[in-house]
């Protein structure tokens, strides 16, 4: 049951905080805590985010404007999850950027937050609506209004975010492909096609390939595809919803082609940027730009730069594959 998050309007006289000395209680006020506090926790409105949770009545929910600070704060700090939330139990900056003036209250478990990820991811693709972008713009909104920023004037850069996933090779991803395509098939299926398997099945991806060291890759590539060729056709009827038969699919088509019903391996120069770079990130694409290459994701961003503002914000943001 969603529930606003109004304790920490209410503090106490007695707690952590208070039993600073005055000059480290002040350093904490004007600290990043306390302007984190003050600019974005406070002026976040939780309202937006009461459509992830039941209106049945039942346990409240963990306080939305701290799962979202924690988000921001894990991607501002460069966190993994543990960290961002050995970070929220132990470290008091952390915890007062977070509405908290003492250390015990408000802890859960971290699945909560991993709980929180899905329902907004889940949210998002019924209803196209991110509402991590829009409490953004609130907040970014409300900073302006304050701080009477003048936006007429913005600048745009863009850079590169890295995707994390291993930077395999061609042959290396097709093998990858293949192997998962493997564990997918029931025991007998395996079986059935044991034979054709068996050379991409000893050991990893990586191992095929590092066997290879100094061969010609070209009749790899031929042979690969060949099964890949097969394996669509025999195993459409019971996996074509799969998701690995998916990929199965989408890579084949990326890196060969048919011609007068004959098989070939599309050139280096022939495969598209949008390719699948790694079937654990589908959306990630390549990019070469001043002579370096990415695997990822481009970020753009705007933000204010009228001389006569005292302070510039960052009003947007979008995150696009790379082209």
């Amino acid at each position: 049951m969603f529930k606003k998050n109004q304790q920490h309007t209410q503090p106490i006289l007695v707690c952590c905080v208070n039993e600073l000395p005055e000059e480290e209680r002040e350093y904490l006020y004007t600290s990043w805590a306390g302007v984190f506090y003050r600019e974005f926790f406070c002026r976040l409105d939780e309202s937006p985010f009461a459509v992830l949770y039941s209106n049945i009545p039942s346990r409240p929910n963990v306080p939305v404007n701290v799962l979202v600070g924690l988000e921001y704060l894990k991607a501002g700090n460069g966190w993994t999850d543990q960290e961002m939330y050995e970070a929220y139990l132990y470290n008091m900056q952390v915890r007062f950027a977070l509405g908290y003036d003492e250390f015990g209250k408000g802890k859960f478990e971290l699945r909560t937050l991993y709980n929180f990820r899905a329902r907004l991811s889940r949210y998002m693709q019924e209803t196209g609506i991110n509402l991590l972008d829009q409490a953004f713009e609130q907040v970014t909104d409300q900073q302006i209004k304050a701080y009477e920023i003048k936006t007429g004037k913005q600048r745009m850069d863009s850079t590169q975010i890295a995707s994390n996933i291993r930077i395999m090779g061609r042959l290396q991803l097709l093998v990858e492909v293949l192997q998962r395509v493997h564990r997918m098939l029931t025991e007998k299926e395996q079986e059935v096609y044991a034979e054709p398997f068996a050379p991409f099945t000893q050991g990893h991806a990586g191992q095929y390939v590092y066997h290879l060291k100094g061969q010609d890759t070209d009749e790899h590539l031929q042979r690969i595809g060949e099964l890949m060729q097969r394996l669509l056709v025999e195993l459409q009827p019971g996996y074509e919803q799969e998701p690995v038969y998916q990929v199965l699919e989408r890579v084949f088509g990326e890196h060969f082609k048919v011609e007068e019903k004959v098989l070939k391996v599309k050139l280096d120069k022939e495969l598209s940027a949008s390719s699948l770079q790694s079937p654990d990130d589908l959306e990630a694409t390549y990019r070469e730009k001043n002579k370096k290459h990415y695997k990822g994701y481009v970020a753009n961003l705007t933000e204010t730069c009228d001389p006569e503002n005292k302070l510039q914000l960052v009003t947007n943001w979008t995150l696009e594959k790379l082209l």
